[in-house]
């Protein structure tokens, strides 16, 4: 039976996050410490012993989980069949299979994440849970918008899709979903447009940092975001990298593709258990757990 590890993205984080680990790891600690010289700030501080308002800006958010999930994912000695991370948890995963290395994959986090920040500032923007519809009903709400942008962002799971895009678009699209028979259209609290196109300044950004990154072989497939698909090149992974910023995270299709890929166990290193619960939803006979 083949095993997977995957990661979690953003909105998973929590106060007290890593703490147990760098006080009982010294390799934990080690690396945790390399971050903070990395970042020129403290975020173990912000981690440890902040509060939730710290923890949700962005450019502290993405490499704060980042930071948990492959640190814990270095403590493992088992070495998984194949990876896939949620939106930023591709980061975390590439560095779990060797692709990229810990400070790489870190100041590539915190390069996306500044990027992205400031493209939120830019252009006002939000996302919203659309619960109880077909993925074919949502987009083509969506494709029914005009003058406004909206699109899928993330296919989370049968029946739940997250879209993404103007304020008014965004709004828009909750009507029409609500009309059409959605159980719920829930705004989310975010900062902006997550895989749309208003993150296109953001994905330019990151493209040049991207390119100037030295990426390896990883030592097992990885699932990627914007295909589903499992990849091993390293020139394919960076392209699709490149492209997750503006494109649809198809996370219903990368577990339908690993189960398919006779994958029945999963293990979701990081914080929170929210892949833990789609991956259920997808399959009720997966082995399913997590490490936090």
């Amino acid at each position: 039976m083949k095993k997977a590890y995957v990661f979690p993205g953003q909105g998973a984080q929590f106060v007290g996050m890593g703490k147990e680990l760098y006080e009982s790891s010294p390799r934990a600690k080690e690396m945790f410490e390399k971050a903070n010289e990395i970042l020129g700030f403290r975020i173990t501080d912000l981690m440890f012993n902040g509060t939730d308002e710290d923890l949700k800006q962005t450019k502290v958010t993405q490499p704060a989980v980042f930071l948990h999930s492959v640190i814990l994912a270095d403590s493992l000695t088992e070495k998984p069949d194949m990876v896939a991370g949620h939106s930023l948890g591709e980061f975390s995963a590439l560095v779990a299979s060797g692709a990229l290395n810990f400070e790489d994959g870190l100041r590539l986090v915190h390069a996306r994440a500044m990027a992205m920040q400031k493209a939120c500032e830019a252009t006002p923007s939000t996302m919203a849970a659309i619960i109880g519809l077909t993925d074919e009903v949502v987009e083509e709400i969506c494709k029914s918008i005009e003058d406004e942008v909206v699109v899928p962002a993330n296919y989370n799971s049968p029946g739940q899709i997250v879209i993404s895009g103007t304020m008014k678009g965004v709004e828009l699209a909750c009507a029409k979903a609500t009309e059409a028979g959605a159980k719920r259209a829930l705004p989310l609290k975010v900062g902006g447009a997550f895989h749309s196109p208003i993150m296109e300044p953001a994905r330019q950004e990151l493209e040049a940092a991207i390119k100037a990154t030295n990426f390896s072989a990883p030592i097992c497939p990885i699932y990627q975001n914007v295909d589903a698909k499992p990849h091993t090149d390293p020139e394919e992974i960076k392209e699709n990298l490149i492209a997750q910023l503006t494109a649809s995270v198809r996370w219903t299709q990368t577990m339908s593709n690993m189960m398919a890929d006779e994958c029945n166990n999963y293990l979701e290193i990081g914080p929170g258990k929210v892949l833990q619960g789609l991956i259920k939803k997808a399959n009720r006979e997966a082995e399913v757990n997590g490490l936090q």
